[in-house]
Parts: structure tokens; C-alpha cells; sequence
């Protein structure tokens, strides 16, 4: 019998919104939102082109939420999209020169997080929690 009380579910939304309100609150420099600035985190982390595709995959959202959440990053100057020459129906995603001034407050606000996130847990746990999650995650898909 399932737990209400103790559910994986309701303790993964939980954590989730947790995550996702100490993200905005990060992001109170009010040039972007939260998942804005972890998009910018991972664009700022890639070494070859990034497409929306890629966005979507990262961080498993639809492609609907991912053209509004770019569109939003090209309206506050984060980003462009520039047709490739191989293939005019994709567009790349290009960091604007005012997102690169955000880098280093981006990369320390992000790892700051993540260091309070696993205070305390040792790497063995964590090692567990890693597989647990993808395991969760390959039982949704």
C-alpha cells in the first residue's frame, strides 16, 4: 500500500518547488528568471551549437514551454537564433555578449545552490540518490 503521507511523488514536487522558488529568488537581479538563469548556466557550459531540442531534452520539457522560455531570453537580449548553413529549418542558440557579462554570477549563484542542496549528504548517498532518480525517471518515460 502506497503512503500519502510519504510519497515519492509528492516529495519529488516538493523538492522541485523548493528548487524552483530558491532559483527565482537567485535571479533578483530581475534581468531574468529563474529558469532562465539555469538555461543560461547550461548554454554557458556547452562547447558545440545548442538547439531548442536541447533544451527540451536537458531539462525535460515540452517543446511549447521551451519556444516561450527562449523567446523570453531573445526579449531581455540573452540570446539569438541563427539559421546553420547545413540545415535552414534549425536554429542555433547564440549567448548575447550582455548574457556573458551574467556568467560568473550565474556559474557561483548555481554552484552555491547545489552546495547547499547536498550539505551533509556523503557521496555514497548521493551516489544512491542519483541512481534512484534516473531509475524514477526511466520508469516515467
Amino acid at each position: 500500500m502506497i503512503s500519502l503521507t510519504r510519497s515519492a511523488a509528492r516529495y519529488v514536487s516538493k523538492l522541485s518547488n523548493q528548487l524552483r522558488r530558491k532559483l527565482d529568488m537567485l535571479s533578483s537581479r530581475k534581468e531574468f528568471s529563474g529558469s532562465q538563469g539555469r538555461t543560461l548556466h547550461f548554454l554557458l557550459a556547452q562547447t558545440q551549437d545548442v538547439f531548442q531540442k536541447d533544451i527540451e531534452e536537458e531539462y525535460s520539457i515540452r517543446p511549447s514551454t521551451a519556444t516561450e522560455l527562449l523567446k523570453q531570453m531573445e526579449k531581455n537580449g540573452l540570446i539569438v537564433r541563427e539559421p546553420v548553413a547545413y540545415d535552414n529549418r534549425l536554429k542555433k542558440i547564440v549567448l548575447t555578449d550582455k548574457a556573458l557579462i551574467y556568467r560568473q554570477q550565474v556559474v557561483e549563484d548555481l554552484t552555491e545552490l547545489e552546495k547547499r542542496l547536498v550539505k551533509d549528504i556523503s557521496e555514497a548517498d548521493l551516489e544512491i540518490f542519483f541512481q534512484v532518480i534516473e531509475k524514477m525517471m526511466d520508469n516515467l518515460s
